[in-house]
């Protein structure tokens, strides 16, 4: 998978691209190029090596045999190197000793089916080509695509969609071709994250656990290549959810992704929540207020959800941590009125009532919508009293009635007297949900307040304690992460999406919420069980995996619906690292907070090249859980 959003290229290790599939080139989710395939002196090419060099490139080896009698040594070497952005470079290099006459042949072709019909399986036949410039073009109603090739082809035959060379390599020589493949009406790909305007800082780490550097490189690098602009607002970008299912603005998880990156930086955030704001619904309605957002499935006990719910209670919370983290108060003011909205919303749906209800009919109380609705309500009126506008207290003063209540209604007390549990929801009769599942580590992610001081959550102490004590358990901790339905629930399916696969961005929630808690042995065990989970999917996390139990010699099984870059998944190293560094900052008030993780489970760590007030701050935490400022904006302070 190479992707540079609005570009990207799926292939199979075989290198060659056949038109079976998702393969092919695209462009803004039309496949530009379905088929293109090399023979070379009329031999297809034996694959023997296939690797992603980068978020948009992959680098493909294969071997032929030219020579009559030549023994079972190839002669050619055969290395492609394709991009995302819709180029193909072909390198032809000679092993043999003596010259070599190489006929060489590209079979092109393309149906420019949309992602959505190849997905489902609804792809019409290859569109005929025609000659055109030094390469092919198809057309359709949908519109038209080309490939030019650069030396141009000795003969081109467009009925067969061929293009054809004939090349001399002396002993040792070596000869390219360069392809570039281009959707009409469209201009070359610009991806975001290659451009020098880039809103994430490349940050960097080191330190005695081998993966924490290339996960935190690889991840960077696929969070660059999913940002897109805002068309009509270019100078804001955002997130892409993932590919190749995702390759648009999914707001839940654009904000999301943009909270757990504040470390490289404030301006994703600030373009996200610009990006956003102007989506915001209007008028005297009673969804006036909210972030839309489409319903997703929510497994198997409980009616799909509004994610137009989530954006619009995370709107606020990322606007009050960003501001916390060094977005500026003019930008922070500008964006206020959306924020205010957004908790004029959630006040008016909840009305005299306790709970944020489920906007459908008849819905449930979902233990993490309130648990979403606590943060943004005390962030929130965090942020207003920052600001001098009031509805602080009134926000305060609801989210101490719901954490009054919350403990009481929302505990489950298990026969067996073994703790008991948070209720994954309440129906509205009042019955509980009781199944646990990875929902419940949102109410550990309570955010970060003034003065580096975690805000306070919904569960009590001892409530607090027992859930960790649950999500570090065999039925939740899978030894590659927390299953998102514990594996001795009704219902529990490893590889469904809700019911029981790990998904990666909540796994990395519940490492910092219990390590900010006081619960690191349980927090470092789900952290090394990703970090090994990373290293099996070569740095690169999907956004989700089946949640089989590990055993010695397993690797975790993909899941074939996850997208692969993914936002949120990509995030997580950013997030999971900074919170090891316990990094708390307050830029308003000039001083930064650390809060290292005492255990430090990874042995030393070192991050360099994170942003706070806009400036490159680095920290190292040594092998006794100590922490050390090395890198700061002038004036920051080290708060204790």
């Amino acid at each position: 998978m190479c992707v540079a959003l609005p570009g990207l290229a799926i292939s199979t290790n075989q290198g060659q691209l056949t038109g079976q599939g998702l393969e092919g080139f695209y462009r803004a989710g039309r496949r530009v190029l379905s088929r293109c395939q090399i023979r070379v002196a009329g031999r297809e090419p034996l694959a023997v090596q296939a690797r992603t060099t980068a978020a948009d490139r992959a680098r493909f080896v294969a071997t032929a045999r030219v020579s009559q009698g030549g023994g079972p040594d190839p002669d050619v070497v055969v290395e492609r190197t394709r991009h995302a952005d819709g180029t193909e470079r072909i390198t032809l290099h000679s092993a043999a000793a003596r010259p070599l006459r190489l006929p060489v042949e590209l079979a092109l072709g393309t149906d420019m089916a949309d992602l959505g019909a190849i997905a489902s399986g609804r792809t019409g036949p290859e569109l005929p080509a025609v000659v055109h410039d030094s390469g092919l073009r198809w057309s359709c109603a949908a519109g038209g695509a080309s490939v030019t090739a650069d030396p141009p082809p000795a003969d081109a035959l467009a009925s067969a969609g061929l293009l054809r060379w004939e090349f001399e390599l002396p002993p040792g020589g070596t000869v390219g071709l360069e392809l570039r493949v281009r959707l009409e009406g469209a201009g070359p790909v610009r991806a975001v994250g290659r451009a020098a305007t880039s809103p994430l800082a490349s940050a960097r780490a080191t330190g005695d656990h081998p993966a924490v550097q290339p996960l935190l490189r690889t991840s960077i690098d696929d969070l660059q290549s999913l940002l897109l602009r805002d068309p009509a607002h270019p100078t804001d970008t955002h997130l892409a959810a993932g590919a190749p299912w995702r390759c648009g603005l999914a707001p839940a998880d654009a904000l999301v992704a943009a909270r757990m990156t504040l470390p490289l930086g404030t301006r994703l955030a600030a373009g996200t929540l610009r990006t956003l704001a102007r989506t915001q619904l209007r008028g005297q309605t009673r969804q006036s207020g909210m972030i839309p957002g489409p319903r997703r499935d929510a497994g198997a006990h409980l009616p799909a959800c509004c994610t137009g719910t989530e954006a619009t209670l995370l709107f606020p919370a990322l606007l009050a941590e960003a501001f916390r983290w060094g977005l500026s108060p003019q930008e922070t003011e500008e964006l206020l009125p959306t924020a205010e909205r957004c908790l004029g919303w959630l006040r008016a749906a909840v009305g005299e009532a306790t709970y944020l209800c489920d906007p459908q009919p008849g819905g449930p109380v979902r233990c993490e919508t309130q648990a979403y609705a606590h943060r943004a309500a005390v962030l929130g009126a965090d942020l207003l009293d920052a600001f001098d506008r009031p509805g602080g207290a009134t926000l305060r003063q609801w989210a101490r009635a719901l954490r009054t209540a919350f403990r009481e209604d929302f505990w489950v007390h298990d026969h067996d007297h073994s703790g008991g549990r948070p209720a994954a929801a309440r129906a509205p009769d009042g019955r509980l949900v009781p199944h646990l599942g990875a929902g419940a580590v949102h109410l550990l992610d309570t955010g970060l307040l003034g003065g580096g001081a975690q805000a306070p959550g919904l569960l009590d102490r001892v409530q607090t304690e027992q859930l960790a004590r649950l999500l570090g358990s065999p039925a939740m901790d899978s030894g590659w992460g927390l299953r998102g339905l514990g594996a001795k629930e009704a219902g529990y399916n490893p590889f469904g999406h809700r019911t029981g696969a790990v998904r990666v961005h909540e796994t990395a929630i519940a490492v910092s919420g219990l390590a900010a808690a006081g619960y690191e042995k349980e927090a470092g065990s789900l952290l090394r069980g990703l970090l090994a989970a990373a290293e099996a999917f070569g740095h690169r996390l999907p956004e989700m995996y089946a949640g089989e139990q590990r055993t010695d010699g397993s690797a975790p099984l993909p899941h074939p619906a996850a997208c692969r870059p993914a936002a949120t998944a990509a995030a997580t190293a950013v997030q999971l690292l900074s919170a090891l560094a316990g990094i708390r900052p307050d830029v308003p008030a000039g001083t930064v907070t650390l809060r290292p993780v005492r255990s430090a489970p990874l042995g030393e760590l070192g991050l360099t090249g994170l942003r706070i007030a806009g400036a490159p701050f680095s920290v190292r935490v040594s092998r006794l859980g100590l922490a050390m400022v090395e890198e700061a904006a002038e004036g920051l302070q080290l708060s204790a």
